[in-house]
């Protein structure tokens, strides 16, 4: 019985309802308080539950939030002897004035109802009202990925007056950026959450005029771990086993030829991949810039056993027509005609040098003869190094292990240097 007569029911002991406590039925609640005089101050701050999620496809966030409302309505005062303020659910909203805050750019919101609308008002003997609700929102975030994966990302969740203008509603955060909270716990998979903060400007309409507008900012730093296990590392590992080609016998066609096409494949299915899960923007992407890059080294790679095959196969087409001519017109014993493929020594190669332009091909080929004879000059000797710096390309050309040789170096060389500038500049 103490408990009891401690803790009054105030609508028995003002016998009436609730409507008759708060004088609702003596007062015109569509319009605004101070109607027709200076604009209300309604003072908002928020508590973010949640992050929900992120889509860069929808270029979206999903966020839940406690939104509360702060402003005083003196129609709303009431008697208190105590001065203790009276709270409400979302029943009493329905017949009251509240401000008309929306969410500016909202794709989807919704207040939650579970089991009940999560509404609260509490409304204090002096009129000062607070109106708070538990809310849904998916809003738009314009989304810059031209350092996608290696990108911050800010968003902006907006709140402004749908109706009142600046000159009959003035919004503005109540502690200013204390205005904010957030959940300790809030986390996403791929974003790590760097700052939120709040800001406010003045929205300009052409048909309607000013309005306050409220910016809950929020700035996500994207992990990149995973991007690494699912992205770079395997197309770093293509890129690589691209390479293994140039250790491989160029007589080993099957081998280089497939290996280099299932690089190829692979590379074009990692890219593939990778855009499908990206909304189609305009402009070029950091991991557009490496698989593509990627990509070429692959592509350049089969280009390089291409060029070995065709010119190892005119080689030794060259090779076999001029060991023909010279065993049938210039009298030149079988063991000599094996000389000109390389097993050779330097006294067979003077030997092979007195001979005289008629004696050895006719007048129409001696220019093929000047090119076999320097390709078998023996390089021990000194004085013809020096004479042949000016043929290096041409002996490149003609001996294709070179070319294999040099690819060992440039290749992976060039791919260091890629990698180098490329995380230099955009991590």
């Amino acid at each position: 019985s103490h408990i009891f007569k401690k803790n009054q029911d105030l609508t028995k002991a003002w016998k009436g309802k609730t409507e008759q406590l708060l004088k609702i039925d003596e007062h015109d609640f569509t319009m605004r308080p101070a109607f027709g005089g200076p604009a209300i101050p309604v003072g908002v701050d928020v508590q973010v539950e949640s992050l929900d999620s992120i889509s860069e496809v929808d270029m979206d966030f999903t966020m839940t939030l406690y939104l509360r409302h702060y402003w005083k309505d003196e129609r709303l005062s009431f008697y208190s002897t105590n001065n203790n303020s009276m709270t409400f659910d979302g029943r009493l909203v329905k017949k009251i004035w509240v401000p008309d805050v929306f969410f500016v750019h909202s794709k989807r919101s919704f207040i939650h109802d579970t089991t009940t609308d999560n509404i609260m008002l509490r409304v204090f003997p002096d009129g000062h009202v607070l109106y708070s609700m538990r809310v849904t929102v998916t809003a738009m975030c314009n989304m810059d990925f031209s350092h996608f994966p290696l990108d911050s990302q800010t968003c902006s969740l907006e709140l402004e007056s749908y109706a009142y203008t600046d000159e009959d509603l003035m919004l503005y955060w109540k502690n200013g950026n204390e205005s904010l909270k957030t959940d300790e716990k809030i986390s996403l998979s791929q974003f790590l959450i760097q700052k939120f903060h709040t800001t406010s400007r003045l929205a300009f309409y052409s048909s309607t005029g000013w309005y306050n507008r409220l910016y809950i900012n929020f700035t996500l730093r994207r992990h990149i771990f995973f991007f690494l296990l699912q992205t770079y590392f395997p197309a770093t590992l293509m890129v690589m086993l691209s390479w293994v080609s140039f250790w491989i016998d160029r007589r080993a066609v099957p081998a280089r030829v497939s290996l280099g096409i299932t690089t190829v494949l692979t590379m074009s299915t990692i890219i593939t991949g990778v855009n499908a899960s990206m909304p189609r923007v305009s402009y070029i992407k950091a991991v557009d810039i490496y698989l593509w890059v990627s990509f070429v080294f692959v592509f350049l790679s089969v280009l390089e056993y291409a060029a070995v095959n065709y010119l190892t196969t005119v080689q030794e087409r060259k090779e076999r027509k001029l060991r023909e001519r010279f065993s049938c017109s210039c009298g030149i014993p079988h063991s000599k005609t094996m000389m000109l493929d390389g097993n050779y020594s330097e006294s067979d190669t003077n030997s092979l040098a007195g001979y005289t332009r008629n004696q050895m091909v006719p007048e129409e080929e001696k220019p093929e003869k000047v090119v076999v004879h320097l390709a078998m000059s023996n390089e021990s000797n000194s004085s013809r190094k020096r004479g042949l710096k000016g043929h290096v390309g041409l002996r490149i050309i003609q001996n294709t292990h070179a070319i294999d040789k040099y690819s060992r170096l440039i290749f992976p060389g060039t791919y260091i240097v890629f990698n180098l500038i490329y995380w230099s500049v955009f991590s």
